[in-house]
């Protein structure tokens, strides 16, 4: 196949001259086509397996391919055969630069915000009791003024005739201009028939026949906008030309298919459409028609394909007539299961409630050949396969391209009258193709039927929200056509992909990310996270750096990290996953009884389609599994506790089978290591809460135990006491707290830093109250003075609430009557927060003050290690010297404790045999040397 250069802006005669051309061998434009849908199928297979995107690409259908066609064609007999497949005569969306039709489902692809002129113009009357006075019309089309037809009022809307500025002019009473002096009023039926002049004379008089030029009724004028008097052009709008029709008025279009006006039109000709409002505002000015000029901002349709704005045009058309089971459409809508719920009965249902018939053809080369062929008596022959136009032509075409131009050469006798009948020139809808794909796919009914029916109606699709009007529709409506049934159960609408700053990405704002960019930069599975995880489906993403790092930082790393360190530790300790464990500590039981309930709650949420609750609960876990068990646990893991290692092991186990479908290549990596004899973690059971113990008494109480530390925690950190100066005691004050075992309350004591933690049993704090005066003082007035020593003397409120006694009368205060002031007794600190209570004991006796000084040089040891490149399990021998009597007093005291930290097998008081390190905060020199 030769090479062809493609540019923009090609004209229609352009593109039919290059279709057409021959050079014995494949028609190059064909060739084309197919080289274009093939290297997107490559580009689409690339992206696939890169993103871990599971489809059967090797089985992949295409539209273009021969099967495929041949059973749109079957739905199509099937569709005419009922009647509902009929060429009519229609205002359509037209787009000028593709020169084809569009159907309303395209249309809502491609509106855009624009802004176009928004004018009244003066129509004179002619006849009539208010001959001479102006009708004002209103218009957002001034291009279509030319071949004004008629104008038209709301048969029962009340009309004025009033003074206006020094004229006298016709509104409707709703619509009048403020300032205006009412003379008349007349119902709009009474203007029926009444004359006026045209406000432009640019195309001949004879072409609008004797009934052109007067005011007529229609129900669909509005009163909420404009003037109430409507100009029809019926070549431009579908409501204009039932009007005409009804009345007989001829169709005047002076605009060629290329959307331009024609040559011979005076002032605008050769225009482009839209171009023309310019010089047909400044004919009305220079005529003393125009009253009122200003911009009109509105969504106007575009084409979703090129961009050109389309524009409604009168042309004959293949049509599917929707609307005849618009109430079939409804009920299968109704029995849909839609996610977000809202769509079945809002912008899809609402889309269904205004259905109009589907503009199925094309003008186009390249498509769907419309299997449709027509004799010079107008006898239609629909032909549904290629057997059949074997038998029509009574020679063998099963191995016909059923494309153009090869279909166009086929020709056959019509069935009706003998003459001859050749194919009518129109392609289909794409969109008709996409919704046939149930079907088509398996190149139904002609083979594949058995797996076909089995397969339809599908269970579940998914698409973009945008795809409410597009596939959505078109899928249910060619199931509904040809079936009688939906083509599918359940439907889940994803948000729109967006920039960073919440925009749409366009080529024309320049931030359009290439998703193998993405993916070379932080991986598939972020972006997957993202996706699936980055919100409900139904919500737009905001794809950029930021986001993505912070899925690789907090998910993705977390996870790994965490399965690194049992790894890490497993290999140490030549630990094995079969090795039986007897009893498990309250942390393996709490991680085991949380696994519990995430399986659970991921699960649930999958099933009702929820990917983010899913991947919230997920990505909780990991921190928790993280930043709480394998931190509160790393001791016992130093230690080799079989336990741990088991427990550990197993919640990574279930957790990465969960990750699986969300991260499949860092999960399937990372299986292969937790398992060295297992298959893909694709090929692995979906875990079941089933098989993991429950206890929601022992998560409550850990999550009571964290909550607890977190309050202590940030004590400390408003008290400026550093997390490494261990304290006498904390004592709290909690519901339930008594009801925690000694293993939980162990666990508060260690993270908090304390020796001991107990239930607070004596009144730390002193209570100052105080009451609200901006608030009370407005209920009691003079007696505030005496209600605040009342409360002066009641003393602290209980449960939030306090009695006093105000001139004999019981007055109760609690919330904001009152002002609270705690003060914490001399010694200890105290935090509060909705009825929990956590103190400190600040006090620091001399056994208190050298463990922190032991502790401090236990971080700044390890960091040497770190700096030292030294692996976790490495042995050291240590030397230290200090010229601070308290760390030299707290490092001879604490040894022990200095030497199981760091993994020293030696630690000397003492200069040694290595580089030396020196710490100026504590005065401290030590030595190091690996064993």
């Amino acid at each position: 196949m030769r090479r062809v250069a493609v540019r923009e802006n090609v004209t229609r005669e352009e593109m039919d001259a290059f279709a057409l051309q021959s050079t014995g061998e494949p028609e190059p434009f064909i060739a084309f086509e197919r080289g274009i849908a093939l290297r997107n199928v490559a580009d689409f297979a690339a992206m696939t397996e890169r993103m871990g995107y599971w489809v059967d690409l090797d089985n992949a259908y295409l539209t273009m391919a021969p099967s495929y066609v041949e059973s749109v064609w079957w739905s199509l007999k099937r569709i005419f055969d009922k009647g509902l497949l009929v060429e009519d005569h229609r205002v359509t969306p037209y787009c000028p630069r593709d020169e084809t039709p569009l159907s309303d489902h395209e249309v809502a692809q491609g509106y855009q915000d624009d802004i176009d002129p928004s004018v009244t113009v003066r129509f004179p009357l002619t006849s009539g009791p208010w001959e001479g006075a102006n009708l004002l019309v209103w218009t957002t089309t001034p291009w279509t003024l030319p071949s004004n037809t008629a104008v038209a009022v709301h048969p029962k809307a009340t009309y004025v005739l009033a003074e206006y500025n020094g004229e006298k002019i016709v509104t409707a009473e709703p619509l009048l201009p403020a300032g205006a002096e009412i003379l008349q009023r007349r119902p709009g039926q009474d203007l029926q028939g009444e004359t006026y002049q045209r406000p432009l004379d640019l195309l001949p008089l004879s072409e609008f026949g004797d009934q052109a030029y007067r005011v007529l009724t229609a129900d669909y004028v509005t009163m909420e906008s404009g003037t109430g008097i409507v100009h029809l052009s019926p070549a431009f709008g579908a409501e204009d030309l039932a009007v005409a029709r009804r009345h007989g008025l001829p169709v005047v279009n002076p605009i060629g298919v290329d959307g331009h006006f024609l040559a011979d039109v005076p002032l605008i000709g050769g225009l482009f459409f839209r171009d023309a409002n310019e010089s047909v505002i400044a004919e009305l000015e220079s005529r003393r028609l125009l009253v009122k000029h200003e911009p009109y901002p509105h969504s106007y349709p575009h084409c979703w394909r090129c961009g050109t704005a389309l524009i409604y045009y009168a042309l004959p058309s293949w049509f599917i007539r929707t609307t005849a089971i618009k109430d079939r459409l409804v009920a299968e809508n109704e029995a849909t299961d839609w996610h977000p719920e809202h769509i079945k009965h809002g912008r899809y249902g609402a889309w269904l409630n205004n259905n109009v018939d589907w503009a199925l053809s094309r003008n186009r080369f390249w498509g769907t050949p419309l299997p449709i062929w027509r004799c010079d008596d107008d006898h239609l022959t629909c032909v549904g396969s290629l057997q059949e136009l074997s038998a029509l032509v009574n020679q063998d075409l099963k191995y016909l391209d059923p494309h153009r131009p090869f279909v166009d050469e086929i020709t056959f006798p019509c069935p009706d009258c003998h003459t001859e009948a050749r194919r009518v020139p129109q392609v289909i809808d794409v969109w008709y193709d996409s919704g046939a794909m149930p079907f088509a796919q398996w190149g139904a009914p002609h083979q594949n039927l058995e797996e076909f029916e089995a397969s339809y109606p599908a269970q579940y699709i998914c698409e973009a929200i945008d795809q409410t009007r597009g596939w959505f529709y078109s899928m249910m409506t060619v199931g509904t056509l040809v079936f009688d049934k939906s083509s599918y159960e359940t439907v889940l609408c994803l948000g729109l992909i967006l920039d960073a700053e919440g925009r749409k990405m366009s080529k024309h704002l320049g931030n359009i990310l290439d998703p193998f960019e993405l993916f070379d930069s932080y991986g598939a599975d972020a972006v997957r996270w993202l996706m699936l995880a980055g919100g409900s489906p139904w919500v737009d993403r905001r794809v950029g750096d930021e986001a993505l790092s912070e899925i690789v930082r907090k998910v993705l790393l977390t996870y790994w990290n965490a399965a690194s360190f049992l790894l890490r530790y497993a290999d140490l300790a030549d630990w094995r996953p079969n090795l039986p464990v007897t009893e498990r500590h309250v942390m393996d039981r709490w991680l085991l009884a949380e696994l519990h309930g995430v399986v659970a709650d991921v699960d649930a949420a999958l099933e009702d389609f929820d990917s983010a609750g899913a991947g919230r609960r997920l990505a909780a876990f990991i921190d928790d599994l993280s930043n709480w068990y394998i931190r509160r646990s790393r001791r016992r893991f130093w230690q080799a506790e079989p336990s741990a290692m088991a427990t550990l092991h197993e919640a990574l186990d279930v957790l990465t089978r969960l990750l699986a479908p969300f991260v499949p290549f860092v999960t399937d990596y990372l299986w292969q290591h937790l398992h060295t004899d297992a298959d893909s973690v694709h090929l692995a059971a979906w875990p079941s809460a089933a098989d993991l113990p429950a206890d929601p008494a022992l998560v409550a109480q850990m999550r009571q135990v964290r909550d607890l530390v977190e309050l202590g925690r940030s004590t400390r950190a408003a008290n400026k006491i550093r997390t490494r100066q261990p304290l006498a005691r904390a004592m709290v004050h909690a519901p339930g707290f008594a009801d925690l075992s000694p293993d939980l309350r162990e666990q508060i004591a260690e993270e908090l830093n304390v020796r001991a933690v107990q239930p607070m049993t004596t009144d730390l704090v002193e209570v100052t109250v105080k009451p609200n005066f901006r608030l009370l003082g407005k209920r009691f007035g003079p007696r505030m003075p005496r209600l605040a020593q009342a409360i002066a003397a009641a003393g602290a409120p209980v449960d939030g609430s306090l009695t006093v006694d105000l001139d004999g009368e019981t007055i109760t205060l609690s919330g904001d009557d009152l002002v609270l002031t705690e003060q914490p007794r001399k010694g200890w600190a105290v935090t509060t927060v909705n009825g929990t209570s956590v103190a400190l004991d600040l006090e620091l006796d001399e056994e208190l003050t050298l463990s922190g000084l032991a502790r401090d040089a236990v971080r700044l040891v390890q960091d040497t290690r770190k700096g030292m490149g030294l692996a976790i399990a490495d042995r050291i021998r240590l030397w230290w010297t200090s010229d601070r009597p308290d760390v030299t007093a707290a490092l001879q005291k604490h040894s022990d404790l200095l030497a199981d930290e760091v993994l020293a097998v030696e630690v000397t008081e003492g200069e040694g045999n290595a580089d030396p390190t020196t710490f100026a905060e504590l005065g401290l020199t030590v030595w190091m040397a690996k064993v």
